[in-house]
């Protein structure tokens, strides 16, 4: 039997797993599985590789830059975010591997961003500036959406919260919130804007799926702003992971 899996650590709960499965027994697809391997040291990845079996891996926490030094090839994408959470493999007559790594976060992210823009959505804010921000700022960048970080430290060109201002608030209409602010168990708490400044000409997603409405998407709605949280993206990234790996 093939082999899928997902490598991080700690894995808890996983919405990969999940999703594949359900997708295996709906389509009624039995050659293939799909498991987790938890692995304590990214130096453990070539036993799970160097397995004829596996065909294909998702990379979470940490390991999303750590394992560019086991990869053979970039795609464009994850070449300019310098981080993969998608790796296709390709075991080779001599018995060695190849393998290819891809970020479909950036692709799904895109994607479930699009239907969503008008006019107004010409400059964003992204909040956190994590390994997740960096899809987004790929994504946005190809649809033509200038950006500035939101951080709680000050850096060049960025904003701290403590900065963000009507006129800062005005001027970008999207608002992304790339951290881990209002993830389920603390799910009251939210990213520290001046929702005050906020319209119904802005646009407010939250990478951030469990709770399904965050108290961050919760306080744009009651100001009329647009909502979107990152469930989404997750599906549009897991189905371009299979496209990936049976291409």
């Amino acid at each position: 039997m093939k082999k899928l899996g997902l490598i991080g650590y700690p894995l808890g709960h996983s919405f990969s797993k999940k999703y594949y499965l359900e997708k295996f027994e709906k389509e009624h697809i039995d050659h293939v599985d799909y498991d987790l391997y938890p692995i304590e040291r990214i130096a453990d990845f070539p036993s799970i590789f160097t397995n004829k079996d596996f065909y294909g891996v998702n990379v979470t926490i940490p390991y999303k830059i750590d394992v560019l030094d086991y990869l053979n090839e970039l795609s464009e994408e994850a070449k300019a975010i310098q981080a993969v959470n998608c790796i296709r493999i390709t075991h080779l007559a001599d018995g060695s591997t190849y393998l290819k790594g891809y970020n479909t976060d950036a692709y799904g992210f895109e994607a479930s961003l699009k239907p969503l823009l008008t006019q107004h959505d010409k400059k964003a804010l992204i909040l956190g500036n994590g390994g997740a921000a960096k899809a987004v700022i790929y994504a946005l960048n190809k649809l033509g959406i200038t950006h500035k970080i939101v951080s709680r430290t000050k850096q060049a060109s960025n904003y701290t919260y403590s900065e963000l201002d009507k006129t800062i608030l005005t001027e970008h209409t999207l608002i992304i919130n790339c951290s881990p602010v209002g993830t389920f168990p603390n799910i009251s708490e939210s990213p520290a804007l001046p929702y005050e400044y906020i319209n119904d000409k802005h646009l407010f997603y939250d990478l951030i799926y469990n709770p399904e409405e965050t108290a961050f998407l919760k306080k744009g709605k009651e100001k009329g702003a647009r909502t979107k949280n990152g469930y989404e993206m997750l599906l549009l990234q897991a189905e371009k992971n299979w496209e990936i790996w049976n291409s």
